[in-house]
C-alpha cells in the first residue's frame, strides 16, 4: 500500500473515532438532561451498538501510524502515542465497562445514585479521550503542513 493511501486511512480513521466519540458524548448529555427513560435506554443501545466501530477506527489509526512512521517514537510522535495509550486504557477499563452496565441499567429501569455516578465517569472519560483525539488530530495537521513546506521548498 503506498504512503498517501495509507494517510488517507489513518486520517479518516481518526476522523472517525473522533466523530463517534463526540456523538456519544453529545447524545449522552442531551438524554441525561431531557430526555424520557425510554429514551435513554435507545441512546445507550445505540452507542453500545456502535462500539465496536470505534473501536475498529481505534486500531486502525493506531495500526496506520505504526506501517507509517515506524521509527518515529520521540518529539511529537511519542506524545501523540502516548495520547493514544492514555485513550485506550481509558476506554478499556473506564468507557467500555460504564458503556455496557449503563445500558443494562437504563433497561432496567435503574437510575439511581450509582448509575448517576458511572454516568458522570463515563462523560468526564469520554471527554478526555475526545480531548487526546482531537490533540492527536491538530498535532497530526501541524506535522502534514510542516512536511509540505520542507518538500516545497
Amino acid at each position: 500500500m503506498n504512503t498517501k493511501t495509507l494517510k488517507n486511512i489513518h486520517k479518516t480513521a481518526a476522523i472517525l473515532a473522533f466523530v463517534l466519540i463526540t456523538s456519544f458524548l453529545t447524545s449522552t448529555i442531551i438524554a441525561d438532561l431531557l430526555a424520557t427513560p425510554q429514551q435513554i435506554v435507545h441512546v445507550k443501545s445505540t452507542i453500545l451498538m456502535f462500539i465496536p466501530g470505534l473501536i475498529f477506527a481505534m486500531m486502525v489509526t493506531g495500526i496506520s501510524a505504526k506501517k507509517l512512521y515506524p521509527g518515529a517514537i520521540k518529539g511529537v510522535f511519542k506524545i501523540k502515542q502516548t495520547r493514544m495509550k492514555v485513550a485506550a486504557i481509558n476506554g478499556v477499563i473506564i468507557l467500555l465497562p460504564a458503556a455496557i452496565i449503563l445500558a443494562r441499567w437504563s433497561a432496567l429501569g435503574q437510575f439511581d445514585g450509582l448509575y448517576w455516578t458511572i454516568q458522570i465517569l463515563e462523560i468526564i472519560a469520554g471527554m478526555t479521550n475526545l480531548t487526546m483525539i482531537g490533540l492527536n488530530i491538530r498535532d497530526g495537521i501541524r506535522l502534514g503542513h510542516k512536511a509540505k513546506k520542507r518538500t516545497t521548498r
